[in-house]
């Protein structure tokens, strides 16, 4: 930390305004009875007022603030996070018109064993989450379908909706087009298929945990009856290559567009559909993304403000009080990320705010950016699911149609405490490590050119 460089505490309460703002509406509308009741304000809304209070609190002219403000918003790494946003929603809502989300579940049901169902559940849900980027969507595809098996075999109802939830965490911490992984990458400035190979030597040990876990305990009191659930294969290609050609390095750019391509094809000539309608889908995959791509820009604007108030290098300089080297500076931001996420109850926002300060102690510590995606990803999904506001519990919760609260099924979220353990575990057995070691010195060069350019 430079010695010019301010530190102020007091910058970081817009932080605070934005977060006390979504949180206490979200409590009192819970209190309330409303369904849904953290996700009832939009979180734009809830940033604009902390951008509105940075504002008044902020010394300096309105132009340089305004200057702050859209310098942060029209940062290269927010940018290309948004433009990943969008590719990423055209090609969910094109392959998912396609029948490619229903081509797999009819898949994965019609080989799995009636007296594996509940395991089949959780394995089904960890491929739709990986290929479609995300977790609601999984949960709501398959939702009925889990509670339907769940009464007719006999299986425990909380059981089967925790192997659900799992299983779409699972895939959202580790699907190349899930908006966490975007944000992680892209505030790491990693490439995603580094954080994918990081990552996946957490998860696959815990999802594998899960899975036996399951096999013994999830088994049906009565073979249940399985309707004849019809399948494509075609329809499935599109994210098969989205994650094969994700893994194998090609640009997301050309990845997300080969996707949309493959599936464009399919939904023309296999389901009728016009260039038009193909347009139309295509749209509304972009604007089912404009309340992330927005919270994102507002946001990074917002972090920047902060950031050049001093906010940032406050919460560094709280953490070099525990920090002393690498390990503990990865508790940190562990800790610094699951407590934003229990705050706004949204893991891509929560990784968005904490993104900045942890992008600043991987040089303090000599922190691999690689490792700090991936642990600013698994533990925002990790408490994503399991506290019992967050959309993705209280979607799966609806589908009891009442027999169930939120708060029941925590304790049947295996996969995320079994994950929590092993993320944990890898800080200090650092057996996600990767073999080439990540150049500080190069990644330093490289900021302070951009600032220099910013400057000029």
């Amino acid at each position: 930390m430079k010695k010019n460089e301010k530190i102020s505490a007091k910058a970081l309460i817009p932080f605070l305004v934005f977060i006390i703002i979504y949180l206490s509406t979200g409590i009192i509308l819970q209190l309330r009875g409303v369904e849904m009741a953290f996700y009832q304000l939009p979180a734009p809304i809830a940033v604009f007022i902390g951008i509105i209070s940075a504002f008044l609190l902020f010394s300096g002219s309105v132009d340089e603030k305004f200057d702050n403000l859209v310098e942060g918003c029209g940062d290269s790494n927010i940018i290309i996070m948004c433009l990943i946003y969008l590719l990423a929603g055209a090609f969910s809502a094109i392959a998912s018109k396609s029948g490619g989300v229903d081509s797999v579940v009819g898949l994965g049901l019609s080989f799995i064993p009636g007296k594996f169902l509940t395991a089949g559940v959780f394995l089904i849900s960890c491929f739709i989450s990986i290929a479609t980027g995300t977790s609601i969507g999984t949960i709501t595809a398959l939702g009925p379908i889990a509670v339907g098996l769940s009464e007719s075999g006999g299986i425990n109802l909380s059981l089967m909706l925790g192997a659900l939830v799992g299983g779409s965490m699972f895939g959202d911490n580790l699907s190349v087009i899930s908006d966490t992984t975007i944000a992680a990458t892209r505030s790491q400035n990693c490439q995603m298929k580094d954080k994918f190979r990081m990552n996946i030597k957490m998860a696959l040990p815990a999802g594998l945990i899960t899975l036996i876990l399951l096999l013994i305990f999830g088994a049906p009191e009565s073979e249940p009856s399985q309707k004849d659930l019809s399948y494509e294969l075609i329809k499935i290609i599109p994210y098969i290559f989205v994650l094969i050609s994700a893994l194998v390095g090609l640009n997301v750019f050309l990845v997300l567009t080969g996707g949309i391509l493959f599936s464009g094809i399919i939904l023309l000539f296999d389901n009728g559909f016009d260039f038009l309608s193909l347009s139309q889908t295509m749209w509304e995959g972009f604007t089912g993304m404009f309340e992330i791509f927005l919270l994102s820009m507002l946001i990074g604007g917002l972090s920047n403000m902060v950031n050049k108030e001093g906010g940032i290098n406050w919460i560094i300089g709280k953490i070099k009080k525990i920090a002393k080297g690498e390990k503990s500076g990865q508790v940190g931001i562990a800790l610094l990320v699951s407590l934003a996420d229990i705050a706004v109850a949204n893991n891509t926002v929560a990784i968005i705010i904490s993104g900045p300060i942890a992008k600043k102690m991987c040089g303090e510590y000599k922190i691999d950016p690689r490792r700090s995606a991936s642990m600013l990803d698994s533990f925002s999904c990790v408490f994503q699911g399991i506290i019992p506001y967050a959309a993705q519990v209280l979607i799966a919760a609806s589908f009891s149609q009442g027999k169930l609260a939120p708060f029941q099924l925590i304790p049947y979220f295996w996969y995320q405490f079994i994950l929590g353990l092993v993320a944990i575990i890898s800080i200090y057995i650092p057996f996600t490590r990767p073999k080439d070691k990540w150049n500080f010195e190069l990644d330093m060069a490289e900021s302070e050119v951009k600032k220099h350019l910013k400057n000029k």
